[in-house]
């Protein structure tokens, strides 16, 4: 009975997370396609001072980001849902071409990576869900990502030194009129030191790791395809499965002294 009570719980706490997440995504469609509207963060509360530190909004609880040595302007910064509220994927699952050939059309979008014998198809509908999926290709540690509001999409490595890192969005965009002709584009956050990356520069803005590079895959290792290229030329690709959910870990691994990343791939 007990445990029948506890996978409830479980899966109610489930069904409310989606539902969070659809709501989310349903009134960011709706402020910018309706209306044209990006709320502003930081008229809405999101930066706050706390303990001597510049904070800016992270969720309940104690999530929120230290920016003490933020390299953007607040007042660009828009939204602030919470760095939990989109399901950036920690340990995806996949399933054949075959089997997800009946929920795709051949002109449906894909972010394509292939290395060695691995070759991974994530779906542009799933990435908007998601909007980052940590995963690993050949060894190597990616994650793939897919902004909707700048459409723009693209494969990038996790592996700086010796140290892998996660990465998952931070709940903000952020735009600057002389970047990308002013496209608001998302904000993302790496679990093991907290810092932003604004990837419209391709590299952190905040924390730790303040100025270390965005890396991309090599680009012969990645694209931006669709469905059909997928089932004529790449017939044993792993699929994402789409629905994917999880529950948001409490702690995560933190380095302490990164002080060699931000050396070897700092700078303008």
């Amino acid at each position: 009975m007990i445990h029948q009570l506890l996978q409830l719980k479980k899966n109610i706490s489930f069904k409310i997370t989606t539902m969070k997440i659809a709501a989310s995504i349903f009134f960011l469609f709706i402020s910018i396609v309706t209306y044209g509207q990006r709320p502003s963060a930081k008229n809405n509360g999101k930066f706050f001072e706390k303990n001597g530190n510049r904070m800016l909004y992270g969720g309940n609880g104690d999530q929120h980001f230290t920016i003490n040595n933020l390299d953007l302007k607040e007042e660009q910064f828009h939204y602030g849902l919470g760095r939990e509220m989109f399901p950036a994927l920690l340990e995806p699952n996949f399933e054949s071409v075959t089997d997800a050939d009946a929920r795709w059309k051949d002109d449906d979008r894909f972010l394509l990576a292939y290395k060695g014998d691995d070759t991974k198809a994530y779906s542009v509908r799933d990435l908007t869900r998601h909007e980052v999926v940590n995963d690993v290709i050949d060894g190597e540690p990616i994650f793939a990502a897919y902004c909707i509001l700048a459409d723009l999409g693209a494969v990038y490595k996790r592996t700086y030194s010796d140290k892998v890192f996660t990465f998952a969005l931070s709940g903000y965009t952020y735009f600057d009129p002389k970047i990308w002709d002013g496209l608001d584009g998302f904000i993302l956050w790496d679990r093991e030191t907290e810092s932003l990356w604004w990837p419209l520069i391709d590299k952190a803005v905040s924390g730790d790791l303040k100025g270390v590079r965005l890396q991309k895959l090599e680009d012969i290792y990645w694209e931006d395809t669709t469905w059909k290229v997928i089932k004529e030329k790449h017939p044993n690709a792993q699929v994402l499965i789409s629905g994917q959910n999880f529950e948001r870990p409490t702690g995560w691994k933190r380095y302490k002294d990164v002080s060699d990343i931000v050396k070897i791939y700092g700078g303008n």
